[in-house]
């Protein structure tokens, strides 16, 4: 299994100015650019720790995810979530040759801890030996940072602030997540699904 992130979080996206506010930083200073550069990096450090804890996607960008077999011919876990539409399922050969499937071949369950593709009916298109199949998909709980659950954006505000209090002593580092942070994002938690174990061979 291999998933690859096909687009960045927009940095319009990102809170710096509410950030800011939370660490209760003055403006107007000469270096107010560089300094906002800073911040963005910790948000998007603390957001990448976040969602490598959850498998929770925070803010909407497209994957790919590709896989050598189906989990099973009438299943395909995806390993993150929320899964908010599949552009597309495309079967390649062992030469790298596509083929897509249409989409009226399949469906997609967006349950927000195991979201899943499922045939409409019989099973999965088979996948030639050699080959892979690409699911192509976008996940996030939105667009804006106003579509976050306030719990997870809460702990990204507080896991990005240490990060910046730490700033002195080596920037962002593996440390443990703090207490608050992770009772924040407890119930978000999901054991991750590998979907390419198992299942249905071409």
């Amino acid at each position: 299994m291999m998933l690859n992130e096909e687009t960045a979080i927009a940095s319009g996206a990102l809170p710096v100015a509410e950030f800011r506010d939370h660490l209760r930083l003055g403006t107007g200073f000469a270096d107010l650019g560089a300094e906002d550069a800073a911040l963005e990096a910790y948000l998007r450090a603390a957001i990448a720790a976040i969602e490598g804890r959850t498998s929770k996607v925070l803010i909407s960008r497209d994957y790919t995810l590709t896989l050598a077999y189906w989990r099973t011919a009438e299943s395909q876990p995806l390993p993150i979530a929320p899964v908010s539409a599949v552009a597309s399922v495309t079967l390649r050969d062992r030469a790298g040759a596509g083929t897509v499937v249409e989409a009226e071949h399949y469906r997609l369950i967006a349950d927000l801890s195991r979201p899943r593709i499922e045939p409409i009916s019989g099973l999965l298109p088979s996948i030639a030996t050699g080959g892979t199949v690409e699911i192509a998909f976008t996940a996030g709980f939105g667009a804006a940072w106003g579509d976050l659950p306030v719990d997870l954006a809460q702990a990204v505000f507080l896991l990005a602030a240490q990060y910046y209090e730490n700033r002195l002593d080596g920037g962002i580092t593996g440390e443990a997540m703090p207490f608050g942070v992770m009772a924040l994002i407890e119930r978000w938690r999901t054991v991750r699904v590998l979907g390419g174990y198992g299942g249905a061979r071409g």
